[in-house]
């Protein structure tokens, strides 16, 4: 499903202002790792934001996610202060782990073993 010219415009005042947001708070440098926004994706109607978060050399991705869901109350309080004259109302904000780094450098991976077996 294409989205749409205001989902588009939505998801990206939310990326810019949530990433001001996590370093602000501190959410960007956890356990030794990174925690980047990689997408926001929000739904037709504007009711739910799906924030999908990127863990560079975070030792665990769960517990990390687990952590900012429960700042998650003071990510969008501090969210609905920036964005108030933007939008109607504030999106049900919902954290996902992006892992399509680690799917990326799994098929990389595959791809050389098999290059290796040919050569």
């Amino acid at each position: 499903m294409l989205e749409g010219k205001r989902q588009k415009q939505v998801a990206g005042l939310l990326n810019k202002e949530l990433s001001d947001i996590f370093q602000r708070l501190g959410l960007s440098m956890m356990d030794g790792g990174m925690v980047s926004i990689s997408s926001v994706k929000i739904t037709p109607d504007l009711y739910e934001a799906r924030i999908y978060l990127s863990f560079f050399q975070v030792k665990d991705n769960f517990d990390a996610l687990k952590k900012i869901e429960e700042r998650s109350w003071e990510i969008k309080k501090e969210l609905t202060a920036r964005v108030r004259h933007q939008l109607r109302s504030m999106p049900t904000l919902t954290f996902y782990i992006d892992d399509t780094l680690e799917y990326v450098d799994k098929m990389e991976k595959l791809f050389k073993d098999i290059k290796k077996g040919e050569g």
